[in-house]
């Protein structure tokens, strides 16, 4: 029997960087299901919440709490970063990666890295080197690469930052599907009609805090507080 990864709580975190607090304190709960997405305005904390809870931010004080020991629980997750980091090497060859670290057959790998390219577009592509690609082909690369050993939470920060509409459409095709196939998913984005898309609850970050969450129609509809409200106008919050 497979042991539930989450819910994962965070607990009285807090990141502090040369004496700036960059994120805290936060409390809060991601239960198994959902597709989150993480609004604010810039400087607010998004990216250092999600590096925070993947494991990537070191905390000054405060805990995140997974439901399984630390080592497994790394093991079950993803993270793709706003600017795809590429090996420099083939498009097979960093499908392959994420397998290969956890010591899966030859033709598993095989296997998944064919019905991986072309689910991304990329099947005629397996052999061209990966730092060639256009930004749209890095960024659903990135993003195969992180589903390919089915994640039970995949963590992505702007993932469609600069990207042309139709490589947008493509990505949230993909990441559609992975929520469908039970992946928990928890995104920042500055794309309020994207988050409109895909989101099912919200979690506006200011000012380093949690300001406001909760289910993503009552958020981007009727917001709580005036914060909140502010951002979705598109008003300067300071």
């Amino acid at each position: 029997m497979v042991t539930a990864l989450l819910p994962v709580r965070v607990n009285q975190a807090v990141v502090r960087r040369r004496g700036k607090t960059l994120l805290g304190p936060v409390d809060l709960e991601l239960g198994p299901r959902g597709f989150t997405i993480v609004l604010g305005p810039n400087g607010a904390g998004k990216t250092t919440l999600l590096k925070t809870i993947h494991g990537l931010s070191r905390l000054s004080s405060g805990h995140v709490e997974w439901s399984l020991p630390a080592e497994e629980a790394r093991q079950r997750q993803g993270y793709v970063f706003q600017s795809p980091i590429m090996l420099r090497r083939s498009v097979r060859a960093n499908l392959a990666y994420p397998l290969r670290l956890a010591w899966a057959r030859q033709k598993d790998i095989a296997e998944a890295v064919e019905h991986w390219a072309g689910a991304i577009g990329l099947s005629g592509a397996l052999d061209r080197p990966a730092p060639q690609l256009s930004g749209g082909e890095k960024q659903k690369l990135a993003l195969a690469r992180a589903l390919i050993r089915s994640p039970d939470i995949l963590f992505l920060d702007e993932p469609c930052a600069n990207l042309d509409g139709r490589s947008m459409r493509e990505i949230e095709t993909l990441l559609q599907k992975a929520h469908d196939a039970g992946t928990r998913i928890v995104m920042s984005t500055h794309d309020l009609a994207q988050a409109q898309r895909l989101a099912t609850d919200i979690l506006f970050l200011f000012n380093g805090t949690v300001h406001e969450s909760g289910p993503a129609e009552q958020c981007l509809r009727s917001p709580r507080t005036a914060e909140l409200a502010a951002f979705l106008r598109g008003d300067i919050l300071e």
